[in-house]
């Protein structure tokens, strides 16, 4: 594995941080980053969301530090310094959502490549949670697996629905798949929507931090989602539903105020998945691991105990 570029400035994660470059089986590039710890007790897996990237995660890193476990986790194609997959950076694409699952491959070889201490956890939040339900289910090698806000199912209202997936469909025809998905545009999230107003977290502070990372390395920034990606997930999300729940511990959480990935899907889940376990985060949004301090405090309690029980 090749050095790739790590900006321990904005992280804000402990030291010993680092990434490598990393070649997928359909030779896309992408960045895997890691936090060791020494006598670690495990290692997280962590499954990030869609736009996000490894250095937004060097607090988390931080705080599972202090509790003696190493991190590691990846851009995936697309995002972060992974490779862009369509002439416009700024846009979410990916050829298949499938291709997510080469992504994961990759990470679970470097994991091994670098040693990791064992046993391994998943944590997997948003549209990582997609991707990583599909990955429990083809057996990675973690023993336990926990979500954050999991894409199950997408929020969107009903008399939408239907346009989004004749939309959807319609791209892939006429070749305008990498075209925004209606009503998102080439601006970052995090850098165009006020604090106020947003639906990811409740802390200023963690705001603040988010938004100077963007500002410091704009080159890790990303726009809304493609036709293609918004059709691919949809479609994902409805394969999953069908899908016998994994043969793995299960913790879910998600905050009473979520207001992007789709809570029935969530608790029908959690419904029939023998001894999985959904605990509600009062007033949280979309983001538990980047919410307030006392937020973050119960979030990391919960994961330990867990991690803790099933290791």
């Amino acid at each position: 594995m090749d050095t790739a570029p790590f900006f321990a400035e904005i992280a804000g994660g402990p030291d010993g941080g680092h990434a490598a470059w990393v070649r997928a089986d359909d030779g896309v590039r992408l960045r895997i980053g890691a936090w060791p710890v020494a006598d670690a007790r495990g290692t997280i897996i962590l499954f990030p969301g869609r736009t996000e990237f490894i250095e937004k995660y060097g607090r988390a890193a931080a705080d599972l530090g202090a509790r003696g476990y190493g991190m590691a986790t990846i851009d995936w194609r697309g995002q972060g310094l992974s490779d862009r997959l369509t002439g416009d950076a700024m846009t979410g694409d990916v050829g298949d959502f499938q291709d997510y699952q080469k992504d994961v491959a990759a990470l679970m070889r470097a994991a091994g490549a670098l040693d990791l201490p064992r046993p391994w956890h998943l944590l997997a939040h948003s549209m990582g949670g997609a991707i990583g339900l599909r990955a429990a289910a083809d057996g990675l090698p973690v023993a336990s697996a926990a979500f954050s806000a999991p894409m199950w199912g997408i929020r969107m209202r009903a008399a939408l629905r239907p346009l989004a997936w004749s939309l959807g469909w319609g791209s892939q025809r006429v070749g305008l798949g990498h075209k925004f998905a209606p009503s998102t545009g080439p601006k970052s999230y995090m850098l165009s929507e006020p604090f106020e107003s947003n639906d990811l977290t409740r802390d200023a502070e963690m705001h603040t931090h988010m938004v100077a990372q963007l500002t410091d390395h704009p080159e890790l920034s990303l726009g809304g989602p493609s036709l293609r990606w918004l059709f691919g997930a949809l479609q994902e999300c409805r394969r999953l539903h069908a899908l016998p729940s994994p043969d793995l511990p299960c913790l879910t959480i998600v905050g009473t105020d979520e207001r992007i990935v789709d809570v029935p899907r969530i608790k029908a889940r959690i419904a029939r998945w023998p001894g999985a376990r959904l605990e509600w985060l009062n007033g949280a949004r979309h983001e538990p691991m980047m919410d307030r301090p006392e937020t973050r405090q119960a979030v990391w309690d919960m994961l330990e105990r867990f991690w803790t029980a099933h290791s």
